[in-house]
């Protein structure tokens, strides 16, 4: 999982223009054969059959068939104890959310009971395998990030996700285990459904235990990607941060039609980084034009995409989630890519999310463009995969990026600093303080992060120091003498040398910690 509001926002890899068939498997004639005989004769005379969304038994009430536009009746007579008891037969057992299936079959038949347990209602859904659904964001999926899932009930979340799994592990070659917790993706018995795949899939015993079954599969099958559906706790929502920080791809979906939906849930907003009120100081809210108490997200997301499934062909994407909670809780409107199949199979984008020029539309405050509350690394000669699982375990406000323009500092080598790196001297052309650590090792980069952020948070007062020391500048060449600026850490002090070293004038550091600051000479 990549972290970071400031991340570069990637854009998604080109659409395919051509049509996609899409092949759908149903495995109908085993539900129907579970039914009563009368109510099977009535579904076979059905014209449209192969649309048929669940049959529904209720105890004294006539049988029903439910179609996409339309609800059947499907016999006179009502539904008698004998009707349900027939069904309870042929079906595999219920476990304790009340649901049951019929072996390696995606249908799935769920009981409603009375006060003394016995099943007097039978909700009896089709499970269809749809094969092809999944070319409309298969870019997406293959790019290794982890991605959420939202949509209405019914609208084709585990479809997809059952495609998902199979395409990761049979076209990619990815260990890709499967939590099938109410055997919706994978299918009822031992044997998977091979819509699956070659994925694993791993049985949950009971819904409450889902999230220890997700830390199993991570630490017993070394998987490359874990498929989940429905997180709906906080318990699963804590594994599924944990499962990210190990370097794992998730592909999941979670309870709520949208992402407005997910950051009012106080349960699942972990999901997106969660959010946290703030209360800023005088100026700093007098910067921003905002009140003094504001919301900002409190950590990087677990899911670094989010889908949301307006219907079964046309899908939002939003492919920085930390970006666009951030600007959510700043007023800005998401800016999600629509992407539509159309009736011939055809993908086509209706609106792309505007990248770079949103960051240069930004008001600049003193010829500076804002920064967001995440310190932006540009990584040079150390791995950005590295340098992102550090930010992970260490869990700080950071991000990497891969734009020299957008980083607020760069990470390096001591061997590469010590060079006459065209990168390098660019970053000090920009001003951007340049640290080195000795190897590129986990440890190194984890070290240097905690010793980056040891003093809290970094970038509120780096505005202030940056801004002060751009007013003093000022008033030593006006007045020419000295200033000496407020008390800065080791960090600050830095900028604020380098800021000054463009300008021409001369700097040095004076006094002991904690209260060591800069001092700013004329020229000679």
């Amino acid at each position: 999982m990549a972290p970071g509001g400031g991340f570069q926002l990637l854009t998604a890899a080109p659409i395919p223009r051509m049509a996609h068939r899409t092949e759908t498997t149903d495995n109908l004639d085993l539900l129907l054969g579970s039914l009563p005989e009368h109510i099977q004769t009535s579904l076979q005379a059905e014209a449209h059959l192969q649309h048929l969304l669940e049959v529904v038994l209720d105890l004294g009430r006539r049988p029903e068939a439910r179609f996409p536009d339309r609800t059947v009746y499907l016999d006179e007579e009502f539904v008698s104890r004998e009707d349900i008891h027939h069904v309870v037969q042929r079906v595999g057992a219920f476990n304790s959310d009340n649901r049951a299936g019929i072996e390696r079959t995606l249908h799935r038949i769920s009981a409603i009971r009375n006060r003394a347990g016995e099943v007097v209602g039978l909700t009896c859904r089709v499970g269809r395998a749809v094969f092809g659904t999944v070319e409309i964001v298969r870019d997406v999926i293959e790019s290794g990030r982890s991605v959420l899932i939202m949509g209405r009930p019914g609208v084709g979340k585990t479809t997809l996700l059952r495609e998902a799994a199979r395409v990761l592990a049979d076209e990619l070659d990815k260990r890709v285990v499967v939590v099938d917790t109410s055997n919706e993706i994978a299918g009822d018995g031992d044997v998977p459904h091979p819509g699956i795949g070659r994925a694993r899939r791993m049985q949950v015993p009971s819904s409450d235990h889902q999230h220890a079954v997700m830390i199993e599969a991570v630490e017993n099958h070394m998987p490359e990607v874990i498929v989940i559906d429905e997180i709906g706790t906080e318990a699963e929502a804590t594994a599924a941060r944990t499962i990210a920080e190990r370097g794992v791809q998730l592909v999941a979906t979670a309870h709520g039609n949208s992402l407005d939906n997910l950051l009012m849930n106080p349960t699942l907003t972990d999901l997106v980084g969660g959010i946290q009120p703030v209360t800023l100081g005088d100026e700093e809210a007098r910067r921003r034009g905002t009140q003094k108490t504001v919301l900002e997200r409190k950590a990087p997301p677990t899911f670094d995409i989010l889908i949301e499934i307006q219907d079964k062909d046309r899908f939002a994407i939003h492919q920085n989630v930390a970006d666009v909670v951030d600007k959510l809780l700043r007023g800005v409107p998401p800016q999600p890519e629509i992407r539509v199949r159309m009736s011939d199979g055809e993908i086509r984008v209706e609106a792309k999310p505007p990248a770079q020029e949103t960051r240069e539309s930004e008001p600049k405050e003193n010829g500076r463009r804002p920064r967001s509350k995440e310190i932006r690394i540009f990584p040079y000669a150390v791995t950005r995969d590295r340098l992102e699982r550090g930010i992970r375990e260490v869990r700080v406000p950071a991000c990497a990026t891969n734009n020299l323009r957008e980083a607020d500092l760069v990470l390096t080598l001591k061997g590469h600093a010590r060079g006459n790196v065209r990168k390098l001297r660019d970053a000090a052309e920009r001003n951007l303080p340049v640290y080195a650590i000795k190897s590129n090792t986990l440890s190194q980069i984890t070290s240097f992060l905690r010793s980056l952020f040891e003093n809290g948070d970094r970038l509120d007062s780096r505005d202030q120091a940056i801004k002060e020391a751009e007013e003093a500048v000022l008033e030593v060449a006006r007045r020419r003498r000295p200033v000496e600026l407020a008390p800065q850490n080791s960090y600050l002090r830095r900028l604020q040398h380098q800021l000054i070293g463009q300008t021409g004038l001369g700097s040095e550091s004076k006094g002991e910690e904690p209260y060591r600051r800069v001092v700013i000479f004329p020229e000679n």
